[in-house]
């Protein structure tokens, strides 16, 4: 009688894995603190300059809040053809702040913003098949130079931080930078000297050190706790009903494209870091997410969506790439959009802490680049131009913010985003080095010069 052993379950890849729960709170905590500062910006910076009353600002954030989380669950779960599932959050875009401002101060008002923001949704759901079939126009080569542009474009908004914020009183004090400096060193020693299980968390550590230090030495400040509800729960419309303006529309449509480059590099970053490589039918379907997304984000009084180039970071230097961690970050992002009080409490982490934390996280992005580069062939072509320029281009804007200002408005949307400017200019160059036919005598010159 003979017996047939079962089959043995193949191991599910690290992406699919699910931790215990003590491990996805800790973890899905480091991703919130991470990108909270950056997700609530949108809100402040548009509500400032429409100079909406604090109430209508605390709302916009809650709002923000509860809508990233859904954001997130949708692109890391995933449900049908929505979703890359892969561990990416989602945040508001800085590509559509311009646009918003001027569209509600020149007398659209919110809901001109929303309805250009669900029109703009609605065309990256249509538009995502398309961007999926643009995958084979980003080799090593491409994928490389973006990731690495990402990771340095966002290198100032950490500088920011570690200063003491911009906009701060106290920007650039010693003090400031000297808090920084000091959970730098923390997440640093974290890394090199602390077991294995604690690493994964050391970004967590270093943030959660510097507040206690933080707290004693007057850098907090908890009275937004106080005045903070408990409880918040954004409405549809609340705003008024949407309104839908050609103009508003126009200026948003190029921002969609603009977020939906950022996002196909993003999703490619984070499938180096995975090793899950990102296929045309995923990137089409986090594409789709965005989408489903942004409209919610019309619906429920906040603004476009896009995957956050902060926690990309994070992925690359902690190693944990489960998406379910990131899904239960989305989780704690619902909690507190519906828990204004306990938003406040997060958003009381001083701007140095996050500075420290972000240094380190920003600069594995760029590393991670680096190493994507490092596999491609840079003998008897034109790979290196490739690369210089697009570099040069991605961070050109990051250097002198005023560089475009000049310019119309559509050109600055696209350009004045350091990573859709790079990644247009990696593949364009990428095409004219690598795909037109070569020039005579190019073929012999490239096999004298290997």
């Amino acid at each position: 009688m003979s017996t047939t052993a079962a089959p043995v379950p193949s191991p599910a890849h690290p992406v699919d894995e699910v931790p215990p729960v003590r491990q996805l709170a800790a973890f899905g905590l480091q991703h919130v603190l991470a990108m909270y500062a950056g997700a609530v910006a949108v809100p402040l910076i548009v509500g400032g300059a429409m100079k909406l009353s604090p109430a209508d600002l605390a709302y916009l954030i809650t709002a923000d809040l509860l809508v990233c989380g859904v954001a997130t669950l949708i692109q890391c779960v995933g449900f049908w053809r929505f979703g890359v599932r892969l561990p990416i959050m989602q945040g508001c875009t800085f590509a559509a702040v311009s646009p918003m401002v001027l569209i509600g101060t020149t007398g659209g008002g919110l809901p001109a913003i929303y309805g250009s923001v669900i029109v703009a949704g609605l065309a990256i759901m249509l538009l995502a098949p398309v961007f999926g079939k643009l995958l084979r126009f980003f080799p090593p080569l491409v994928t490389g130079t973006v990731i690495l542009i990402i990771g340095v474009s966002l290198l100032p908004v950490a500088g920011n931080w570690a200063a003491g914020g911009a906009g701060a009183k106290d920007f650039g004090e010693p003090k400031n930078l000297a808090l920084a400096a000091f959970v730098l060193a923390v997440v640093i020693g974290v890394q090199r000297f602390a077991p294995a299980y604690l690493a994964r968390i050391a970004v967590l550590i270093g943030i959660a050190v510097g507040l206690a230090v933080a707290v004693p030495f007057g850098f907090t400040d908890f009275s937004g706790v106080g005045d903070a509800d408990w409880l918040g729960i954004s409405t549809p419309f609340h705003f008024g009903t949407p309104t839908f303006k050609a103009s508003a529309i126009v200026s948003m449509l190029v921002v969609a494209l603009v977020t939906m480059t950022e996002t196909t590099g993003d999703l490619i970053a984070v499938g180096e870091m995975t090793g899950r490589k990102v296929e045309p039918r995923p990137l089409s379907d986090g594409l789709r997410a965005d989408g489903l997304s942004t409209v919610l984000g019309g619906v429920f009084n906040t603004f476009p969506y896009t995957a956050f180039a902060q926690n990309v970071g994070l992925v690359g230097m902690t190693r944990v790439r489960s998406r379910w961690v990131v899904a239960a970050a989305g989780g704690i992002l619902v909690l507190l959009g519906l828990l204004p009080k306990l938003g406040a409490v997060v958003a009381a982490v001083p701007a140095p802490v996050l500075g420290g934390a972000g240094l380190v996280m920003f600069g594995t992005v760029a590393a991670s680049g680096l190493r994507t580069l490092a596999a491609v062939d840079f003998n008897g072509n034109n790979n290196l131009t490739v690369v210089a320029v697009s570099v040069a281009v991605g961070v050109l804007p990051v250097g002198v913010p005023t560089v475009y200002e000049k310019f119309p408005d559509w050109f600055q949307t696209v350009m004045n985003s350091g990573i859709s400017a790079g990644c247009l200019t990696a593949i364009v160059l990428n095409l004219l080095f690598n795909h037109l036919p070569a020039k005579a005598g190019a073929d012999s010159q490239a096999v004298k010069a290997a």
